[in-house]
């Protein structure tokens, strides 16, 4: 009798040393879980500086305040996004690295690179979509066309002979242009340039007629009277700029955003991915982003990971639709 009770004293023994193993081994990822973050978190930001630069850096300084911790970005361009997006597709899933991911390279790259080396869908976690904006047709203030119906106009007169400019090929304003013939039924020449700063300068020196571009690199030279703003390319007029049309207002159904997100690596634990969520979403409700914001004519978003998921679906099928009609590849 007296074995027996020592060989169910040393069970239990065991029992509880096991039992306190186990809760050991799983307390410490419970435990950092709740306490992240507990390092700077890193933003790739796959461009070099400007507009994804601006808001990267304006919403990651207002989350910092909240985390406790800085949101340092890193610009990693290269490849039309592709390269700084991989890094973090790549990265270890645990919040420490997220991107800003963009309408080329989260919506317009997997339909026009057929070896793009990560999976837009599949690959990241959504956070939240942070802003859109507008992008502007823009015209030399020589060329003749001052309004959207007088410039189809003169397309439809010379098919074929009128250059349009872009910060590149396969960006957001390339297939702007590219939507636009499609949906007037005009024929203009794309002429790629090497950023947005490139097609402002052939614009004010009349090397180009006319450029889809960003509305916020576009809108202070108009204003200046240096270049003529014909529509942008919202479905409704900008709230910067109420007395230029919006195109769709000539060409239905036109709309063409530029927009921003941040994005996880797939895989990072979804209450981060919530925490992540509700202090982006909440600096961009702060006075310091939302001013800026209406300087540049951003619109900012702030919805959630399953919206915004959705979102960045449907528009791959669509700048997919749109590139494949046009037969835009890049290797």
């Amino acid at each position: 009798m007296e074995a027996i009770t020592r060989r169910m004293a040393a069970v239990t023994g065991a029992a509880l040393v096991l039992g306190a193993a186990l809760g050991a081994a799983s307390w410490p990822a419970a435990a950092q879980q709740r306490a992240w973050p507990t390092q700077p978190i890193r933003v790739i930001v796959p461009f070099s500086a400007g507009t994804s630069d601006t808001v990267a850096r304006l919403v990651g300084t207002e989350m910092s305040k909240a985390l406790g911790q800085p949101v340092v970005v890193e610009n990693r361009p290269g490849a039309g996004g592709n390269l700084g997006s991989e890094a973090c597709a790549r990265a270890q899933p645990d919040g420490y690295t997220i991107c800003l991911g963009t309408i080329s390279s989260h919506a317009i790259n997997p339909g026009i690179y057929p070896r793009l080396p990560y999976d837009n869908l599949r690959d990241f976690a959504p956070i939240t979509q942070l802003a859109s904006q507008p992008n502007a047709l823009a015209v030399a203030e020589s060329f003749p066309a001052r309004s959207v119906p007088e410039l189809v106009a003169h397309l439809k007169a010379r098919p074929g002979q009128v250059n349009y400019g872009s910060s590149g090929v396969g960006t957001s304003v390339h297939l702007a242009g590219t939507l636009f013939a499609q949906l007037t039924g005009t024929q203009i020449e794309h002429v790629p340039y090497r950023g947005s700063g490139q097609v402002t300068t052939a614009l004010l020196g009349g090397e180009l007629p006319m450029a889809f571009d960003n509305f916020s690199s576009a809108w202070p030279f108009a204003r200046e009277g240096k270049l003529r703003v014909l529509g942008v390319t919202s479905l409704q007029r900008s709230p910067a700029a109420p007395d230029v049309p919006a195109i769709a207002e000539t060409v239905p159904g036109f709309e063409s955003l530029s927009w921003h997100g941040f994005f996880a690596p797939a895989r990072v634990p979804a209450p981060i991915i919530e925490r992540l969520n509700a202090e982006a979403r909440a600096a961009l409700a702060t006075p310091a982003v939302a001013a800026r914001f209406a300087d540049l004519g951003i619109t900012p978003v702030g919805n959630s990971p399953e919206e915004f998921r959705a979102f960045v679906a449907s528009e791959t099928k669509r700048w997919g639709e749109v590139a494949k009609s046009a037969k835009i590849s890049l290797d």
